[in-house]
């Protein structure tokens, strides 16, 4: 089965890669928003214009751009419950990726919190301090069960 190819299971879903994928653009435009505060418009503009979005769930990207800043108050709010540090502290890397999986916990139930939190530990190893793959665990551990109680309570039952 070729990579353009989708089971039949599969079809209408956006593959795993492609969502990963864009949550990698997600990270960087976040971050270039943050530092840059720029309009996030002209901020997809230019990721569209420069990457190549064949493989990417392009709308998944845009959700996650507009997404976060829009939910920023109760993200950040959430954060601010088991942060070590004021959110202004963070390292922006490690927020956008923190604030991508806050969003994800809050707003796509439909994506497992085990899978959030994989993904953002995945981010931050690509993006990431050496360590900040740790940083971004050990944050979004403590909050899922408070965001996600019936789903985290239901994998500690079938342990």
């Amino acid at each position: 089965m070729s990579d353009s190819e989708q089971r039949p299971a599969e079809a209408g879903r956006p593959k795993a890669s492609a969502r990963r994928k864009a949550r990698s653009f997600a990270v960087q435009a976040l971050y270039s928003w943050q530092i840059a505060d720029l309009p996030l418009s002209d901020i997809e503009a230019q990721f569209r214009t420069d990457n190549d979005f064949a493989k990417v769930d392009g709308a998944y990207f845009h959700e996650l751009l507009t997404g976060v800043p829009r939910s920023l108050d109760e993200i950040d709010e959430q954060l601010g419950k088991v942060l070590d540090r004021p959110v202004k502290e963070v390292d922006p890397v490690e927020l956008a990726i923190l604030r991508i999986g806050v969003y994800e916990l809050l707003k796509r139930i439909d994506v497992p919190y085990k899978v959030v939190i994989n993904e953002g530990i995945e981010m931050a190893k690509i993006f990431g301090a050496t360590d900040g793959h740790k940083y971004v665990n050990g944050i979004l551990d403590k909050l899922a069960p408070s965001l996600r109680s019936v789903e985290v309570n239901a994998a500690r039952r079938g342990r």
